[in-house]
């Protein structure tokens, strides 16, 4: 199994095939060495790359630096755990699609710390947003409840900020590498993050975060976590597809519900008529989470 955990942090780092390539021959090679030895011709059939992206994956495979890239990030502090590691979170494991490799920055104990909640909502979050999150999250911190985000505007941001002011603990899961913080404007939090609490990325640290990137690392959000709390959205957004994704992993959602004639509570209305639970207290999310 080492050998796999070398092996996918070397193909993880090769461009032209994706994550959805590299799932494919994770899938169909138990073990990975075995990658290395595969021609071209094969290697196309497996993971249904374009012939110019297959020639980059190819050529990237056989001279990729991995070696330097993990003592690199070593000096950087930067750490890496794969889905082949034992203390790979249990909960993220049963996912649909969990990341085979994620980068690591700050506490790494925060990756087993229990229990987690996920907190989403808009980037266009309103004051009720804002006045909840105030009132909750340093009720939630007083339980020893981890905060879980994606370092958003809007709802991440504000959770993130509460879960520090309150003196609680936060985990941040990027759409991009750590070196490529977006927004721009919460790069000190991440920072700060980085120092004293973790953020997670399934990109290498130099990826910048491209849009597509942004709906699929919501499933390590909500897989990460013991329940997801949602605080506003729009139907079919982003925070919409992340209530999705948790309902479809078995957490518990749970809503604040808004008016009517608000398109922000629009999602979260929604997910209450089909079936996600109704946050009217603080006592209500107490209960979802046994704490």
């Amino acid at each position: 199994m080492k050998g796999n955990r070398h092996l996918i942090f070397h193909i993880h780092h090769c461009r032209g095939i994706g994550l959805k390539g590299i799932r494919r021959l994770v899938q169909t090679h138990q073990d990975l060495h075995s990658v290395l030895r595969l021609p071209m011709s094969k290697l196309q059939q497996i993971t249904h790359a374009t012939t110019t992206n297959l020639e980059t994956f190819y050529k990237d495979l056989h001279s990729f630096p991995s070696k330097r890239y993990i003592e690199l990030y070593a000096e950087n502090q930067i750490e890496w755990i794969t889905v082949f590691d034992e203390d790979y979170p249990a909960l993220l494991k049963n996912v649909y699609d969990p990341p085979f490799l994620l980068f690591l920055k700050g506490d790494r104990k925060l990756l087993h710390a229990s229990p987690k909640l996920a907190v989403i909502g808009s980037r266009n979050a309103t004051s009720y947003t804002e006045k909840v999150l105030h009132t909750m999250i340093p009720q939630l911190v007083k339980r020893e409840v981890v905060i879980v985000s994606g370092l958003a505007k809007g709802a991440d941001t504000i959770a993130h900020k509460e879960a520090i002011v309150s003196g609680g603990r936060t985990i941040g899961v990027l759409g991009g590498g750590f070196q490529q913080i977006y927004p721009k404007q919460n790069v000190d939090l991440a920072n700060h993050m980085m120092d004293h609490h973790l953020l997670i990325s399934e990109y290498p640290p130099y990826i910048k975060p491209e849009r597509w990137h942004f709906p699929f690392r919501n499933r390590i959000i909500s897989g990460l976590s013991d329940a997801v709390l949602v605080t506003e959205a729009t139907k079919k957004s982003g925070t919409f597809i992340t209530a999705d994704y948790a309902l479809n992993e078995g957490r518990e959602v749970l809503c604040l519900p808004g008016s009517i004639h608000d398109p922000l509570a629009e999602g979260t209305n929604t997910l209450i008529q089909e079936g996600a639970k109704m946050v009217l207290s603080i006592e209500d999310i107490f209960s979802e989470l046994r704490v």
